[in-house]
């Protein structure tokens, strides 16, 4: 391959397309392997994962290769340097991980969780999306460059992201170690097929017990129903009151604005979250803002008998837990002291509630419009010949608030081989081929682009 840093979108475009049936080959190879990294799952496959991505990044001219072991970790993360053509290239930083979920849930796969299908234009298996196709398309990347690039690249490839990753925490105790002037996480994927999309805002988090306690044991509905306290029925009442009659919540202090972004459309939010026929969306106004730019209030918990086993009894004690999720913008602890000083100011039926704080986590707002985000939304337009959007995530990814703690200055940039479709963590997982062909090309466009930006 060429190392000249002058590249045509034309020739980028090319080289992929020839590159692309050995990269489809190398992520049919990795997701054969069963990489999972928790308890109760061998870690030899981990080992293997690790070995044969080492094996690719020197296919791929990567020669500075090393692991770096955390205390109590099992598999070692990758960190490679590919140096660019001078001491004053920018450096970008690529994460991504090689580990996966496990698939449980074999009976519900169309073929085997471990033997990667190519069906329909597409990769079927655990970790074709997530994120394996985004390792094959950063080495393709580098091979369209002939392990040359226009940047220097740094590569933190960790194997223990799905399950207690060290790198919720360690980026900001080691900051030089991550030392950057620009991001690459491709831990996330386009809206949908065909439309490319940077990621540039994603939620926080916070969680929040809250207890009522009204009788010293349970009691014989019969004969103290109606007049004892039912705890249950008091909690059921606290928690209605935080949304409103159309859904959305309700509790005064937590942000939300209008999303201006890409979004799904109704019916495609429907078809991804499988509701049912005759249900209606909870909440107003568009998606995106529902899901991205606005609150969320979920119970995950909620200390019940099992209705298949109840027992006739006015309940002395009930306890649940909720799932905040935080505007990209708030202070995720903020957005908690809101939730708990709402329900402390109840008195349902006269029962006064204990609220208990739990982990918070701040979601994450990209400064959009600098040399690298400008690159970025450049290579993916070219790539996929459609103009890119942006979008949010619903969710938290702590290792992105982690590195923009611990290098502030650079840019970070959430895209990746993936899209809604893919079905991640579910059955039947799948990566497009077609996709992974664009990013790969989005990334080598990005390295272009990026290194031309920087110089002028």
């Amino acid at each position: 391959m060429s190392t000249s840093t002058s590249r045509s979108d034309a020739q980028i475009a090319s080289e992929v397309a020839a590159l692309l049936p050995d990269l489809v080959a190398d992520l049919k190879a990795l997701v054969a392997i069963p990489s999972i990294a928790t308890d109760g799952y061998p870690t030899e496959p981990l080992f293997a994962a690790h070995d044969l991505i080492v094996d690719m990044l020197r296919d791929a001219g990567v020669e500075r290769i090393d692991d770096l072991v955390i205390e109590g970790k099992t598999a070692p993360v990758i960190l490679a340097t590919v140096p660019g053509p001078s001491e004053s290239a920018p450096t970008v930083l690529m994460y991504t991980h090689y580990d996966v979920v496990p698939a449980d849930d074999v009976e519900l796969w169309d073929t085997p969780p471990f033997e990667p299908a190519e069906r329909d234009g597409a990769i079927y298996g655990r970790g074709s999306a997530d994120s394996k196709a985004n390792i094959v398309s950063i080495l393709g990347a580098l091979r369209v460059w002939g392990g040359k690039p226009p940047v220097t690249v740094k590569l933190v490839l960790e194997g223990q992201e799905e399950f207690g990753s060290p790198f919720d925490f360690y980026p900001v105790k080691n900051p030089e170690l991550f030392a950057a002037d620009a991001m690459v996480i491709a831990d996330v994927g386009s809206v949908r097929p065909g439309v490319p999309t940077l990621t540039v805002a994603l939620r926080g988090s916070a969680q929040v017990s809250v207890e009522a306690r009204t009788l010293e044991a349970d009691k014989h509905s019969g004969l103290y129903g109606g007049a004892a306290p039912d705890a249950r029925l008091a909690l059921i009442r606290a928690l209605a009151s935080l949304h409103d009659d159309n859904g959305d919540v309700a509790v005064p202090g937590l942000r939300r604005e209008e999303w201006t972004g890409s979004s799904y459309t109704e019916a495609e939010f429907r078809e991804l979250a499988e509701i049912l026929d005759n249900v209606e969306l909870q909440g107003t106004g568009s998606i995106g803002e529902r899901i991205w730019s606005g609150p969320a209030i979920t119970v995950i918990g909620f200390d019940a008998p099992n209705a298949d086993a109840a027992v006739n009894a006015v309940a002395g004690a009930a306890r649940a837990v909720l799932n905040v999720r935080v505007h990209p913008g708030q202070d995720a602890e903020e957005a908690q002291r809101a939730v708990i000083d709402h329900l402390k100011a109840l008195r349902p039926f006269g029962v006064e509630l204990t609220v208990t704080a739990g982990e918070t986590g701040n979601g994450f707002a990209a400064t959009t419009g600098g040399p690298a985000f400008d690159a970025a939304e450049a290579a993916l337009t070219t790539a996929w010949g459609a103009q890119a959007g942006e979008m949010a995530g619903g969710g938290s990814i702590p290792l992105v608030m982690a590195l923009d703690t611990a290098v502030p200055e650079a840019e970070k940039l959430l895209f990746g081989a993936t899209d809604g479709y893919a079905n991640i963590h579910g059955p039947n997982e799948r990566v497009l081929i077609d996709e992974l062909a664009k990013a790969t090309e989005a990334k080598a466009l990005f390295f272009r682009n990026y290194a031309e930006a920087m110089r002028s």
